[in-house]
């Protein structure tokens, strides 16, 4: 009677499991499909879709939380969100778990993804490296840590440039402000002599006015006067002298 109980119990326990690990599964196909179908559209990004995949997958790992595989899709469907942060720390997490080379490189080839996106090179570089070492021949990541490492060039020589360019703006600052400065003096100067001539221009009038004798309305008014009588005068000379010369010649007519 006892042995018959507890096989029943047995039994009960195990449909319990089974039905959790069905609904656990059904849970992750779930997500399976909505990831799948939002990664077959090429032409955008859906990260609705993938939010419900992840919502899926999360539930899935509520019973199971220490499946490497389903915190793998996991951490796939954080990625596509674009919520990089939390995806590198999935990635990371199942790195440090996985005992499989091949798990663990994928893991921390995603890593290495994740913080590229993030602009974390040197982080990605270690990330890719420490995947080649598990396995030596994956293409893409010996492609994304040749990707990595030229762009860590390229910020490199960009940050060693900076201070040369702007040494030379500040060189080019210097030049066109002493430029300004040497045309203001300039404009200053021209400036100067020309008040300096105009001042000269002004003091020779005033000497010439003190030179020249200053003429009232009056005094001008009579010396008009009198060279009008002067001029008089003599024309009246030479009508005299005219005529005098006239009577002359015809005196000597009647002779």
């Amino acid at each position: 009677m006892k042995w018959s109980k507890y096989i029943l119990f047995i039994a009960f326990m195990l449909s319990v499991l089974l039905l959790q690990a069905q609904n656990e599964r059904k849970f992750v196909r779930q997500g399976n499909k909505i990831y799948e179908q939002a990664l077959a559209d090429t032409t955008k990004i859906d990260t609705t879709a993938y939010s419900q995949a992840e919502v899926a997958y999360r539930k899935a790992l509520e019973k199971r939380p220490d499946d490497l595989k389903w915190n793998f899709n996991l951490g796939d469907a954080l990625y596509k969100q674009m919520n990089f942060e939390q995806a590198a720390g999935k990635f990371e997490e199942i790195a440090q778990k996985s005992t499989d080379k091949a798990d663990k490189a994928k893991a921390l080839h995603n890593l290495g993804n994740s913080l590229l996106m993030q602009n974390k090179l040197d982080e990605s570089i270690e990330a890719y490296k420490n995947a080649l070492r598990q396995n030596p021949n994956d293409p893409e990541t010996k492609y994304n840590l040749a990707y990595a490492m030229n762009l860590k060039k390229k910020q490199d020589q960009q940050k060693k440039d900076q201070p040369q360019n702007q040494d030379q703006n500040k060189q080019d600052q210097n030049k066109d402000q002493n430029k300004d400065q040497k045309d203001q003096n300039k404009d200053n100067k021209d400036q100067n002599k020309n008040q300096n001539k105009d001042q000269q221009d002004q003091n020779k009038n005033q000497q010439q006015q003190q030179q020249q004798p200053k003429i009232s309305k009056e005094n001008a008014e009579r010396l008009l006067q009198a060279l009008q009588n002067d001029e008089q005068k003599i024309q009246e000379k030479v009508k005299k002298a005219k005529a005098e010369r006239a009577q002359e010649r015809k005196t000597d007519k009647d002779w």
